[in-house]
């Protein structure tokens, strides 16, 4: 079973903990998803199933919307409330408004600079920073640029705020409440997050663990999970060609518009079946990742 789960994970367990139990259930000999959440973190995990996981890079290079609940006037190391405090404002007598923080959310729109938290899996020197941030370690750590495209104030109930924002690939909602804390001038972190969309799907579509057998329509091919990526069906000779991994001429009836900004498209076999994920470089389509 080559497929794609819109799987609703609960909070406390790891991303890997439930990628192991939609394994089992379905005795799957590979399973794999496509971006991770927090423990803290709840909603949208896409799970990859045997074949699937061949794609899963293509799903997590998605855009993504989240609901993210904050506390300001306190930091942690970790940038949540499963890390240990480091400052302590007291905001009752600032009188913060809902105003004020729409406008401090609103600096944030646009591509911005962030600086990924150092409880993190980014990788330094072949180990990942949350493991140097264990031993006590702190590393500078280059901003990465990511895109905001909207942000949404749904509430402030001081201390807490809660936010809506949809956002690129990359972003980190904990590096994100950081930052709105050191913009106040107050410190900030984050409480509890949702994701609630990854490109089409949605978390009213989503299944949990109790579901996700019953539940078929939620159970994606790789085919219908990809389709935000242009189709390209190839005729016999590039079908084979491609089989072999040899780059693709771009059939000429296709044109630059035809491509999403990332430029991969499903390549198609003359009797339509998805084959291959291809990469387009100029004039050619490389192949990115063929599949059984």
């Amino acid at each position: 079973m080559d497929i794609i789960i819109n799987f609703n994970k609960k909070r406390g367990i790891s991303s890997q903990q439930a990628v192991t139990s939609v394994k089992h259930l379905f005795a799957a000999k590979k399973a794999g998803h496509a971006g991770t959440l927090d423990p803290i973190a709840t909603g949208i995990l896409l799970i990859c199933l045997n074949q699937a996981t061949k794609v899963a890079r293509f799903l997590s290079e998605l855009d993504k919307e989240y609901i993210v609940r904050l506390k300001l006037g306190e930091s942690t190391d970790t940038y949540d409330s499963t890390g240990k405090l480091m400052s302590r404002n007291d905001i009752s007598s600032m009188n913060l408004s809902f105003y004020e923080i729409e406008k401090v959310l609103n600096r944030f729109l646009g591509e911005i600079e962030q600086v990924p938290p150092m409880y993190s899996a980014i990788k330094i020197a072949g180990e990942p920073l949350y493991k140097l941030a264990r031993k006590g370690k702190e590393i500078e750590r280059r901003p990465r640029k990511v895109k905001i495209y909207s942000i949404d104030l749904l509430s402030f109930d001081s201390p807490y705020v809660e936010i809506r924002i949809a956002c690129s690939k990359g972003t980190y909602m904990r590096s994100f409440c950081h930052d709105i804390g050191k913009m106040l001038g107050v410190g900030a972190h984050m409480v509890s997050l949702e994701r609630i969309r990854i490109g089409q799907f949605k978390i009213t579509e989503a299944v949990s663990e109790g579901d996700i057998q019953m539940k078929e329509e939620f159970h994606y091919s790789i085919d219908s999970a990809l389709s935000h990526l242009q189709e390209i069906v190839v005729n016999e000779v590039s079908y084979k060609d491609a089989k072999n991994g040899l780059p693709l001429n771009i059939p000429p009836f296709y044109t630059s518009e035809c491509f999403n900004s990332e430029h991969y498209v499903r390549l198609k076999s003359p009797d339509k079946r998805l084959f291959a994920i291809g990469k387009v470089e100029e004039t050619k389509i490389k192949i990115e990742r063929l599949l059984n």
